[in-house]
């Protein structure tokens, strides 16, 4: 569920924190938005990993919508919530803020929930040890 945005990011450490850099952005300057997707997705996979105690991938990704840009310098820091555990499958809210490079003002860029499906080696669902 999206919900408005914020200038207070949650409370715990990020999952992933990393700086945007020149070779990140578009044509026009602006971060690519399928770059932050891919540390959002980063993120949410070792949250899945990690509570799979093994392979994980992704097998969705629902509802990204995006409340702010990006720019060249600005540190990224991405938050990954479990929210829901099946059989196989998890589910994973992530949250990207941006900090100024320079400054303390942060706000969220954008959310989205990950779905993450634990696979042995055969790469077949595989249940989730409790």
């Amino acid at each position: 569920m999206i919900v408005e945005n914020s200038t207070v990011p949650p409370s715990d450490q990020p999952a992933l924190r990393v700086t945007a850099m020149p070779a990140d952005t578009n044509p026009y300057g602006d971060i690519f938005g399928g770059w932050i997707m891919s540390q959002m997705d980063m993120a949410a996979g070792l949250v899945a990993a990690r509570h799979a105690k093994g392979r994980a991938v992704t097998i969705a990704v629902d509802a990204m919508q995006f409340h702010a840009p990006v720019a060249v310098g600005d540190e990224l820091s991405v938050y990954a919530d479990l929210i829901k555990v099946g059989r196989t499958s998890m589910t994973i809210k992530v949250e990207t803020w941006r900090r100024d490079r320079f400054g303390e003002a942060t706000c969220r860029v954008t959310e989205a929930q990950f779905v993450f499906v634990a696979i042995d080696e055969d790469r077949k669902p595989r249940a989730i040890e409790a």
